[in-house]
């Protein structure tokens, strides 16, 4: 079938899509809308109250779906000035990471022992590092690198609030839990921080074309959108459903910190002794 996409939308600006990059984009687009078909199977499969963890896929790849047919279909983006001209920049690819990032930290976070709130702020620092790379693509001037400056901020925050922040509290679900979560955040932590080398060297500098973004864009939201998505639910699948019932964001004693033991080399402290009760006959 011949892709007749940008004839139907013509590309704007100096530097904008090819057929490639649209072809390219079809093909990702199918790869997100099959995952999300595959998704919504094993949805209808969980019983437990605690749906989240099955919900969140679904979630994702519907927004990844609908965002890459606007791509492919070379809509959803604005031209903007550069020193070498005028580039397409996409907007509706913020719109898919706005959504998308927060929910796949909430993925993670909900099996750690993490209080509602300290969620929420994690999750408002994950929309902090989306919104600043739009405002920083949509500046035609120099001072879009301040933009960058503060989401490569954000960014690392997350990784503290992720990595050191959240380790503060007992898994909820125990000790197996808590290896998925070193596996999947390791993961998701070495693919984001790819997005700023794209960032960089396509809005940013227009070092590369918007095809070769496109491509890089494209395989970096496959790794961290179905492939880490798979893994997850490989994980989810394992749980009992009192393990889920615990990682419901509405579960008791979420927030309490794992009280710390005695020093390495030192005994416990003995317990109190019951006091004798009065007036005791022989």
């Amino acid at each position: 079938m011949v892709n007749r996409a940008l004839s139907s939308n013509p590309p704007a600006g100096n530097f904008h899509i090819t057929t490639h990059a649209s072809d390219w984009l079809w093909a990702v687009f199918a790869i997100m809308l099959l995952s999300l078909l595959i998704s919504l199977f094993f949805t209808a499969l969980g019983r437990h109250r605690n749906r989240i963890p099955y919900q969140i896929p679904v979630v994702v790849l519907t927004v990844a779906s609908i965002a890459y047919f606007s791509m492919a279909s070379d809509l959803g983006f604005a031209v903007i000035p550069n020193r070498h001209g005028t580039r397409q920049v996409w907007y509706v690819r913020y719109i898919q990471w706005f959504i998308n990032a927060p929910l796949i930290l909430l993925g993670l976070l909900i099996f750690t022992n993490m209080t509602v709130s300290d969620i929420l702020v994690t999750l408002f620092f994950a929309w902090v590092v989306v919104v600043s790379g739009l405002v920083g693509a949509l500046v035609a001037s120099s001072y879009k690198w301040g933009y960058y400056a503060f989401g490569l901020a954000a960014l690392f925050y997350l990784w503290y609030r992720l990595f050191a922040h959240a380790l503060r509290y007992p898994f909820r679900v125990g000790q197996n839990v808590r290896s998925g979560y070193w596996g999947l955040g390791a993961y998701v932590g070495f693919i984001w921080t790819l997005y700023p080398i794209c960032w960089g060297l396509s809005e940013g500098s227009n070092t590369i074309s918007p095809t070769s973004e496109m491509v890089f864009y494209g395989i970096l939201d496959i790794i961290a959108g179905p492939l880490f998505l798979f893994f997850y639910m490989l994980r989810v699948s394992t749980l009992q459903s009192a393990d889920l019932g615990a990682a419901s964001l509405s579960a008791a004693n979420r927030g309490e910190i794992e009280p710390k033991g005695p020093a390495p080399g030192t005994a416990a402290p003995a317990p109190a002794a019951q006091q004798a009760p009065a007036g005791g006959g022989a």
